[in-house]
């Protein structure tokens, strides 16, 4: 009796020596998480839904997932900038002219409405502006970035690898998603719109795989949405190109 039960927790031990030696990082837990099984694809879904209850959950839950995950920050585009200030300029000037391509030349060939009704209401309206601000900011160029860009060119680059062809269905994929995201508050257009500047934004990522130039450009062409909403300029904007 007591010779076995001095044996007994050995195949424990063993056991859990050997589930550490197979996994690749030495941590089960993150492994899991990164990995596809259930916890993985658990994970996917509560950060994708983080957004339902309030923006930027979801970027937020993608940061606390790439720690525990031990996912390396550069793997989700956190990479640090050559030059802040001048990625910052160049994310600017480039966005304001992203977003006014799209609104004089792109969007009215696609057919679209010239006022956007869903954000009509932003027309004049001071009241609304400090939480427009904070959507487009803080919701839209740090929040959708960090899920769009760094999060699904993670995942999507877990499982379809970093070849050219891949590279190019991982644009195309997320750019999808990005549109799809933006159907149910702005209609086709939104979504049109949406699909066409992910496929620019991510084109870029996949090239440079920095983020801080991306977050600033999508910042500053939401800014310059509000601004032509508010002003009550979308019209004459729209019809700048063709009357």
């Amino acid at each position: 009796m007591t010779s076995d039960a001095s044996t007994t927790p050995e195949p424990v031990h063993q056991a859990s020596s050997e589930t550490l030696r197979a996994s690749p990082s030495g941590d089960p837990l993150a492994d899991s998480l990164r990995g596809f099984g259930p916890l993985g694809l658990l994970a996917i879904l509560i950060t994708l839904a983080g957004n339902l209850v309030f923006m930027p959950l979801s970027a937020v839950l993608v940061l606390v997932w790439a720690w525990r995950s031990r996912t390396p920050w550069r793997e989700i585009g956190y990479v640090r900038p050559r030059s802040w200030l001048g990625s910052l300029a160049v994310g600017i000037v480039f966005g304001i002219a992203l977003k006014l391509v799209m609104k004089t030349l792109v969007m009215p060939l696609l057919g679209a409405e010239p006022i956007n009704q869903a954000y009509h209401y932003l027309v004049g309206n001071r009241a609304a502006l400090p939480a427009a601000l904070y959507a487009m900011t803080i919701g839209a160029g740090f929040g959708e970035e960090t899920v769009f860009r760094g999060y699904m060119f993670e995942r999507f680059g877990k499982l379809f690898g970093n070849s050219l062809l891949a590279k190019r269905l991982i644009v195309v994929l997320a750019a999808a998603l990005f549109g799809l995201a933006h159907y149910p508050v702005q209609g086709l257009a939104g979504a049109e719109q949406g699909a066409i500047v992910g496929m620019v934004f991510g084109s870029i990522f996949a090239r440079t795989g920095r983020l801080w130039m991306l977050m600033c450009a999508h910042a500053a062409f939401d800014l310059t949405a509000l601004a032509i909403i508010y002003w009550n300029l979308e019209s004459a904007v729209a019809h700048f190109i063709f009357k």
